[in-house]
């Protein structure tokens, strides 16, 4: 098994897309790149501890590539957004890529070349790409909200 970590807005919406993967065994939504040990929501949202929200995704790469996540990465929000996606706004909604591993981060910017080209977006990618620190897991009510809250059985995700 290998992972991916990814920061793509409200984390609830991303971690319903990997989720629906082939070859991924497991998510979580947490916080990733700030200054603070154990954040909590409420304190990640005051915008004070640089975190992003972001999801940590568990993959099979004999069933899934990393290659095929980058896809789900830039589909399930819009990288030209800085600080934000839709009416959510603050640093800890914007766009990143935590790589693990040298071939993560190679791929990640190869993924990110690719997907700048021009008339594919109105403005710039502002999707940072940076090596993974350390991951903070989100409170329980946050982990696969979607499914839980039912909104997946009305299939909204």
């Amino acid at each position: 098994m290998a992972k991916a970590t990814f920061a793509a807005g409200c984390f609830w919406g991303v971690e319903a897309a990997f989720r629906k993967v082939e070859g991924v065994s497991a998510t979580s939504v947490g916080y990733i790149g700030g200054a603070v040990s154990n954040p909590t929501y409420d304190h990640v949202c005051t915008g004070q501890t640089g975190h992003a929200e972001a999801v940590e995704v568990e993959f099979d790469p004999a069933v899934v590539s990393y290659d095929q996540l980058l896809d789900v990465f830039w589909a399930s929000h819009d990288p030209t957004q800085m600080n934000r996606q839709g009416p959510d706004i603050g640093t800890q909604y914007r766009s990143g890529i935590f790589f693990h591993d040298t071939d993560q981060a190679a791929a990640s910017r190869a993924s990110k070349e690719a997907e700048q080209t021009p008339g594919r977006h109105r403005h710039d990618i502002a999707t940072e790409i940076t090596p993974a620190p350390e991951y903070w897991l989100a409170e329980d009510y946050h982990q696969q909200y979607f499914e839980r809250s039912g909104r997946k059985r009305l299939g909204l995700f």
